[in-house]
Formats: C-alpha cells, structure tokens, sequence
C-alpha cells in the first residue's frame, strides 16, 4: 500500500487520483437515488468530489510530506486508516444496494 502510495507522488499522479475521486463521487452521486441510503450516498459522493477537486491544489511537495509523516508514525496509524477505509466501504457497499420492493418482502 505504501509503495502505491508512493508511485503516485507525482504531478501526474495526484491528477489520475483527482480524476478517480471525481468520477467515483459522481457515480455515488448518481446513482443514490436507487439505493437504501440516498442522502448518505449522495453526502459521501459530495465529500469525495471535494476531496478530488482539492488534491491537485496540495501540490506533490505537501503530498510527499503528509504521506512521509504518515509513514513515519508506524504501521498502526495506516492500520487504522486501512479500517476506516474498510468499513466506509462496507457502508457504501451496503448503501448502494438497491433498495427491496414489497413484492419481494412476500415472497
């Protein structure tokens, strides 16, 4: 994980990981409407938009920073990180699940 991380401490990087952000906020965005959660989705779609529309403007240099001093704090901060980012997931997973209709309660 880290090493991804690392490869992707570049100009153009920071864009691919600016572009994926986007068009994942956008697919969330979309497709809240059919899901259980739409205003969770769309919430979580806005927020990730954000994040990929402020990435380029951090700039490698600050990125190789904050990637270095979270590095540096040892394998349990990335741990903790890595299970925000599973259970954001699973809530996003579970979220985007259509929702079941009364005929299929019955059956």
């Amino acid at each position: 994980l880290l090493d991804i991380g690392r490869s992707l401490l570049t100009e153009t990087g920071l864009y691919v990981v600016a572009a994926v952000r986007v068009t994942l906020g956008l697919v969330l965005l979309f497709s809240a409407q059919l899901s259980r959660m739409p205003r969770t989705l769309r919430a979580i779609g806005i927020v990730i938009i954000i994040a990929g529309l402020i990435t380029p403007l951090f700039g490698v240099e600050r990125s190789a920073s904050m990637f270095s001093w979270m590095s540096a704090q040892g394998p349990a901060l990335v741990r903790v990180a890595a299970i925000f980012a599973i259970a954001l997931g699973t809530l996003i997973l579970y979220a985007a699940t259509p929702r079941r209709s009364s005929a299929v309660r019955l059956q």
